[in-house]
């Protein structure tokens, strides 16, 4: 008897520790078998920053893939989210950074031109509703040059994300704002930052009960890892850009957690909420629904 052909799909992440922590139990790595049993599926991994990954979800490259929650409305045609392998920031998450200590009122005022990782990512999207989407010029970069570019001046303030969050001090500059810790003072609610999509045909290609199939392997990946944390975190480093394993776990601590596992009733009202805030402001299309695939058991 002849095994079926393995059904093959590509999960897209950004190239930072937390989201290759979450992943690698589905991986194979150097002729090794997945470190869970993935039955019918193998994963491809591809690494990619996120806001090139927020274009290529505009095409449904992937089958999952990670992208920008504000980006949500403009791929919900070919996508849904999975209820697990969120990016939310509980009173914490990108920074607005500036080379000398300056006041919002201050920025607002004189219309500096600002670094973005991109204008579809969900850290551009709030430093919009904070600062207001016409009181400064966006300036997009790569996210890794974005401290570079506002400490030599090129910029005069900057977006950080990953694990630039962490750092930024280190280069001598100053915190004007913790957008996550302004939504969470305006809305109550954890910042919604990335989200895992899921193409919505993969069960009229595969069968009925192929996306929640999938769904489930997805949340068990992340639950292996917090399982076995040092070898998720070993895993992580080729992504960690020069930090020590106790930074990178540290970083992994701030974007793998309760809200990764499940968006639960709480998660998705601040998806809603962030999408609803977003499209008011003129950043994004019109929300519609957030249809969540839930796993198997949840």
């Amino acid at each position: 008897m002849t095994e079926k052909t393995p059904i093959e799909l590509t999960l897209a992440h950004s190239p930072d520790p937390d989201d290759a922590f979450m992943w690698w139990p589905l991986f194979e790595r150097d002729g090794d078998l997945p470190a869970l049993d993935v039955g019918r599926y193998r994963f491809t991994p591809v690494a990619v920053d996120i806001e090139t990954l927020n274009h290529q979800a505009l095409e449904a490259t992937y089958d999952i893939t990670a992208i920008s929650c504000v980006h949500y409305p403009r791929v919900r045609h070919a996508y849904a989210l999975t209820a697990c392998g969120a990016s939310m920031g509980d009173d914490y998450g990108p920074k607005l950074v500036a080379r000398s200590l300056m006041t919002i009122e201050a920025m607002r005022s004189a219309r500096l031109r600002i670094a973005i990782p991109g204008r579809f990512t969900s850290a551009f999207a709030t430093a919009s509703l904070l600062l207001g989407k016409d009181q400064f010029e966006a300036v997009e970069l790569p996210f890794e040059t974005i401290i570079d570019a506002v400490r030599d001046g090129t910029v005069d303030a900057g977006i950080v994300i990953h694990e630039g969050q962490l750092t930024f001090a280190d280069d001598g500059l100053h915190l004007v704002a913790d957008l996550g810790s302004w939504w969470g003072a305006e809305t109550g609610l954890p910042l919604p930052l990335g989200a895992n999509a899921i193409r919505r045909d993969l069960d009229e290609r595969f069968g009925a009960g192929t996306l929640r199939e999938v769904t489930t392997l997805l949340r068990q990946s992340i639950d292996h890892a917090l399982a076995h944390r040092d070898e998720a975190v070993a895993y992580a480093l080729q992504f960690a850009r020069g930090m020590e394993a106790a930074l990178a776990d540290e970083f992994v601590a701030l974007y793998v957690n309760r809200w990764t596992l499940d968006f639960g009733p709480r998660g998705l009202s601040a998806v809603e909420t962030f999408l609803q805030r977003t499209h008011a402001a003129g950043l994004t299309d019109a929300p519609g629904d957030v249809d969540l695939v839930v796993p198997a058991g949840v």
